[in-house]
């Protein structure tokens, strides 16, 4: 952090971090950097789950087997996947079930 806090003087830095206890006994260290504020995830952290899953399914829907000549071409390509999403899209639902059901080993076999 305190290579983070020199590389960015002066700016403010937002850090997500989970629930570990060691990441909460910082508040010395945060008062002499009051440019960086914490942002703890929920203890189940189930929304940076579901993040993982979004890239997952981008990656599965629409990554995988393309390739791209230019950072603009992809950029193009992903916001365009992510409109149509949008036009469809529904809160995820989480179960234990549907989440093993979803993964097969590391590859996506169910939506």
């Amino acid at each position: 952090m305190n290579s983070l806090t020199a590389a960015f003087p002066g700016r403010k830095l937002h850090v997500i971090l989970d629930n570990l206890n060691t990441h909460k006994k910082n508040e010395n260290w945060l008062k002499a950097h009051p440019n960086v504020q914490f942002h703890f995830t929920p203890t189940s952290a189930s929304w940076l789950n579901q993040v993982e899953v979004w890239f997952s399914i981008l990656q599965g829907q629409s990554l995988s087997g393309t390739s791209f000549t230019s950072l603009k071409q992809l950029q193009e390509h992903i916001d365009a996947y992510v409109n149509a999403y949008h036009d469809k899209a529904e809160p995820f639902v989480w179960t234990k079930k549907k989440v093993q059901r979803r993964f097969k080993g590391r590859r996506l076999t169910q939506l």
